[in-house]
This record gives C-alpha cells, structure tokens and sequence, in this order.
C-alpha cells in the first residue's frame, strides 16, 4: 500500500496546476487491485461474480472507490509466472489469485510484500502458500475449496448409484500442483470402499479423448474427475464425452451435472470466491493477512441429474434424491 501512496504523491505533485482539488483528492482515495486468473473470461464469469459480491460486501465496488488489473491466463497456465510480475509491477494494493492453485503459486512467487489472497484447491500448507491455516504467517492468505473427505464422499456416492461397481477411472491434471496430493487420498478412499482406482492422465484438450479411450480399454465402470483449473474450464467437453461414451461421470463444479454429467459434489466454488471477495476488501481497510485465516468450505452440495441417469440406465435411490440440493430433470 506504501508503494501505490508513493505512485500516487508523485502524480499529485507533477500534475497539482491541472488537477482540481476535489479531483485530485478522489485519486488518492481510489485503490487499485490486481487479479489473476488462470481461466477464460467466459467460464469463469460466474465465479468472478461472486468474487465481486464478496467485494461490494465488505464495502468496495469496481470503478467507484477501487480499480481492478485483471490478467487472464486463459487456460495458458505457463503464462501465468509472467502475468503474476506483471500485475505486481503496477504496485497493486493487494493480489487475488482466483480459479486454481497455480494462480495462488504465480502469486507467491511474484511477491513477498503485497498482500496476496487466493482461491482453489489443494492443501495451502502443503503447497506452501500459508504457515498454517489459522495463521497463515506472511502474505497470503485466501479460501480453499479442498477438503480432506472431498474424494471419498463422491466415490461413495457413484459407489451408490453404479451397481456393481468394482473398478473406477480417476481423471487428473498430472501438472496440477496437488495431483499427487489429490492421487493419494483417491486411492486410499478407495481401497476403503473395496473398488479399483486408476489413474488417467490428461493436461491439455488433446489429452481428453484419448484418457477416455484408455478409460473403456480398463472396463471402468465409472469416471472421476479431479477439480482443478483446467479440468473445470473443459467441463463441456468432458461431459460430451461421457455422454457419447455413456460413462457415468462426477466433479467438483455444479457446471457437470446441469451440462449434462451424472452428478456434481463438492464445495461451492462461488462461495469461495466470495469470501476471497470479502477478504481483498478487509485488507484494502488495513487488515494483515498473516492474521486472516484460510477460509476453509464448510457447505457441500450435491447436484444429480436425473435425465442423465435414466440415459445410463441407473436407478438413484430415493434417500438420494432427498439429499440433493439440485435434481436435474
């Protein structure tokens, strides 16, 4: 913040005979944000609406008292080191890293002294964003949409709805930074439940076909999908091949399930990205992120689409039906 103040005294003191007083004083008054995101404007409108309820929540609206630098990666996850310096150059206030723990990672690296809130998946400690949860420790600090009994639950769900489930495909982005986290808790929810896991790989669009030709030569009875950046920005495609393929298929993201998919389970990524909203704007009115507290999810919803099922030739149990939060007809 001390950086902008000083950006900010030097334009006063060079442009004091043309600016009017008022005008110059809304120009000390107007923060400025930086937001990286790995994903598409497009896909990822929904969340950043949220991000932006979040904001106006704690008091700031875009263009009257705070101006945002957006840097899109648009799915260019390599892009997103070079775009992170890029934002920390123009001496933003505070950092949002939005839509993935690549972006939150870019962050990190970019800068140890502006705040930096980020939202995703993955273990922040794990990954070394915070020191701890309740006390993060440094710069960052943020929301995640992890939790450790995430993979299990939706596992037993298909386990549910797929009779005689023995073996199931899990869908990983190999270059996610918590695949092999990720990998781990998948197998052993699934060694719990007594059924198979394997492991397909896929990282860039053209990867998708071919992990789901793999998918059918293994005989998997159902498919998995992890949450991460890249695989929620190709939720139409993944759910056109479940669809052409008659895979029974979850995510994380509601977008599965209302595209098309069998069912959706998981924390509210637009919650997340609300609170990452409300937590931008407490640090713009001076609150130290070493002292915010990762936000972890504590609401999970289920979404199953019945129209789906009924294509798969799958009966969902009633008790089912009654702990969805969305049915899909």
């Amino acid at each position: 913040m001390r950086d902008w103040n000083r950006r900010g005294v030097i334009g006063l003191v060079s442009g004091a005979a043309a600016w009017p007083l008022a005008a110059r004083g809304q120009q000390l008054a107007m923060p400025v944000g930086g937001v990286l995101i790995g994903r598409s404007p497009g896909d990822f409108a929904p969340l950043l609406a949220a991000f932006r309820k979040g904001l106006s929540e704690g008091g700031y609206i875009e263009g009257r008292n705070v101006a945002i630098e957006y840097r899109w990666a648009s799915g260019h996850y390599d892009q997103l080191p070079a775009l992170a310096n890029e934002v920390v150059h123009r001496n933003v206030a505070v950092l949002a890293a939005l839509g993935g723990a690549a972006s939150a990672l870019a962050a990190k690296t970019a800068t140890s002294i502006i705040p930096v809130v980020f939202v995703g998946g993955g273990d922040p400690v794990e990954l070394g964003l915070v020191a701890s949860v309740n006390r993060p420790g440094g710069n960052v600090t943020g929301a995640t949409t992890t939790a450790p009994v995430l993979v299990g639950k939706q596992l037993a769900l298909l386990r549910e709805l797929v009779p005689k489930l023995d073996v199931i495909g899990f869908l990983v982005n190999p270059t996610a930074p918590f695949a092999e986290s990720e990998t781990r808790e998948a197998q052993t929810a699934a060694r719990a439940l007594g059924v198979q896991l394997n492991v397909l790989n896929a990282s860039t669009e053209r990867d998708l076909e071919p992990a789901f030709t793999t998918f059918l030569q293994q005989r998997a009875r159902a498919l998995l999908v992890q949450s991460d950046g890249f695989m929620n920005t190709h939720v139409g495609e993944l759910v056109a091949l479940a669809a052409g393929h008659a895979i029974p298929m979850v995510g994380v993201p509601r977008e599965f399930a209302r595209g098309g998919g069998l069912m959706a389970y998981g924390p509210s990524l637009e919650e997340a990205h609300r609170q990452g909203g409300i937590y931008v704007a407490r640090i713009l009115k001076g609150a130290k992120p070493a002292e915010l507290p990762v936000v972890l999810p504590t609401k999970f919803g289920l979404v199953i689409n019945v129209k789906t099922a009924r294509a798969l030739r799958l009966d969902i149990p009633d008790k089912l039906l009654a702990l969805a939060d969305e049915v899909i007809e």
